[in-house]
């Protein structure tokens, strides 16, 4: 009797250590599972003609929160139609107001983080030459320009030639680029005459060119979002918070951008 006492003492001695042992191992899987999710780096999708000036300012938001990112660039329309899809961003920083509103309309954004954090400007750049305005009057042989399809500067800049009554005229002349980034270069290496770029990429790279008036295209409003399924608000929240600072505002301006209301 005693020994069958012994015995289910002993059983029971067991299996409470394999139980918390058991419950030991879970608990580490957690807090794995929680400190892996933590350290995932924050997921920026970001228009291109942004991409430069996102690089240079997340210096300093690297210093001041020491939050990782990662930085995923491309047109605006190429990267809404991916998030429409489930691509695992946090925050889309597009280079207009229409997809982010259309993300907000379809339930895909976190409520009211729709925000304007900067206000793109259209420029003329020619690497043979010193551009002027009249130049767009006389058709090159070729002319760049990004897919007014899926990029908002390639937008603008189809509205530009309409504006002056030249869009059917350029027709043949147009080489067009899959987003403003790939535009820029095919006018800087000199592969093609001269084209439409944002006066942002002409800034950061110390090049002159001419700006194109407001007034020749609807104006390029750039929002931002930060997406609903992302595992990463509180860290988007922050960036986003950061980007629309006064100070950053400032900067964002001195990178070739028009100020925003």
């Amino acid at each position: 009797m005693q020994q069958q006492s012994f015995t289910k003492s002993l059983f029971f001695i067991l299996a409470s250590v394999l139980l918390c042992f058991s419950f030991h191992s879970k608990a580490q899987n957690i807090v794995k599972k929680v400190a892996e999710k933590t350290d995932q780096p924050l997921r920026i999708a970001v228009a291109s003609n942004f991409t430069p000036a996102l690089k240079k300012l997340l210096v300093e938001f690297h210093q001041q929160t020491h939050i990782k990112t990662q930085i995923i660039s491309g047109a605006t329309g190429a990267m809404f139609i991916q998030i429409q899809h489930g691509a695992p961003f946090d925050i889309f920083i597009a280079a207009d107001s229409l997809r982010p509103k259309k993300l907000e309309q379809q339930g895909l954004v976190v409520a009211n983080s729709r925000k304007t954090y900067a206000q793109g400007q259209l420029a003329l750049l020619s690497m043979n030459s010193k551009a002027h305005l009249n130049d767009l009057r006389t058709v090159p042989s070729r002319f760049a320009i990004a897919n007014p399809d899926t990029a908002p500067y390639g937008k603008a800049a189809k509205q530009v030639l309409t504006h002056l009554g030249l869009w059917q005229q350029y027709q043949a002349a147009l080489i067009i680029g899959m987003n403003i980034n790939q535009t820029f270069s095919q006018v800087r290496t000199q592969a093609v005459n001269s084209g439409l770029v944002a006066n942002s990429q002409l800034v950061i790279n110390n090049l002159s060119g001419v700006i194109i008036p407001a007034n020749y295209h609807q104006p390029i409003v750039q929002q931002l979002v930060i997406l609903k399924n992302s595992s990463n608000i509180n860290k988007a929240q922050q960036l986003s918070n950061y980007l629309l600072s006064k100070s950053v505002q400032q900067k964002i301006i001195q990178f070739g951008y028009a100020g925003i209301e």
